[in-house]
């Protein structure tokens, strides 16, 4: 198999940075992407810094040795645990990744009340920490781990009762302290936007932090003269750690694109052997 020539790299803990290809794709299509989604460790957020640093690097190098231009973490635990490892380990590559939409948050809400869902280490990680101290002081913030919810959407539950229950017992609460706005700290989450908005009624906004990534790898790009010139549109090819047929699955569920989708392994935790090496 060729893979596509200078591609985008974007990796995530299994499907969630779909959300971020998503809107790549639909601003820039005619870039070739190569995904990596971690699904044979997926989810990243209840493992240690460490194990995430460790899985992080392994994917980096995967990326590069298949030419990617720029590397896209497009999954907000990997963010938070790793951005800053992998831009000391590797400061010849450029990195984009995830950060909790707090400061628009906080900028357009009228209640002063604010929800935020992510995994449990985008919140104890010291960037989400750093942007709640600088843009959010004068705002209520109610958080919440929606736990189990990033598995029902790697199962391409998007719309069970069990997943609806989960957004329940997050929303429900927050939206009886009167908050306005929901930040998705979590790239997976912008897969079930459609139930949030039916919970939370058309007067909360929900903000999808992934339309504003697309826009920054776009800038830094073009900044370096490293767009793609064609007029084609471009390869998307997917590599998962996990089961194939699970991924092709989901991910016809997802995005309306035919993905071309093979199989990875981890030799251990920083090395992984390509099964078209």
């Amino acid at each position: 198999m060729n893979l596509p020539s200078n591609p985008i790299g974007i990796f995530d803990s299994g499907v969630g940075g779909l959300s971020v290809l998503r809107e790549i794709r639909s601003l820039m299509p005619n870039e070739h992407i190569i995904y990596f989604g971690d699904q044979g460790h997926v989810p990243y957020g209840p493992r240690s810094m460490e194990q995430i640093q460790n899985f992080s690097e392994g994917i980096t190098n995967f990326l590069l040795q298949h030419n990617a231009k720029i590397i896209v973490v497009a999954c907000n635990t990997a963010s938070a645990a790793a951005l800053k490892y992998l831009r000391e380990k590797f400061p010849d590559v450029q990195f984009v990744g995830m950060e909790p939409a707090v400061k628009p948050a906080a900028e357009k809400t009228q209640t002063k009340k604010v929800g935020v869902l992510a995994t449990p280490a985008t919140f104890q990680g010291a960037l989400y920490a750093s942007v709640v101290e600088r843009f959010a002081s004068d705002v209520e913030i109610f958080q919440n781990t929606c736990s189990g919810l990033v598995n029902q959407i790697e199962a391409g539950e998007l719309d069970s009762e069990k997943t609806k229950k989960i957004l329940d017992d997050a929303l429900l609460p927050m939206l009886e302290k009167n908050i306005d706005t929901v930040v998705l700290g979590c790239t997976h989450y912008p897969f079930v936007i459609p139930l949030i908005e039916k919970i939370v009624g058309e007067k909360v906004r929900v903000i999808d932090p992934a339309p504003a990534v697309a826009k920054q790898v776009e800038r830094l790009l073009e900044a370096r003269g490293l767009r793609n010139s064609s007029n084609e549109n471009g390869e998307v090819v997917f590599f998962t750690s996990g089961d194939v047929k699970s991924a092709e699955n989901v991910v016809s569920k997802l995005i309306n694109e035919k993905v071309e989708i093979k199989s990875v392994i981890w030799k251990n935790d920083f090395e992984i052997v390509s099964s078209i090496d």
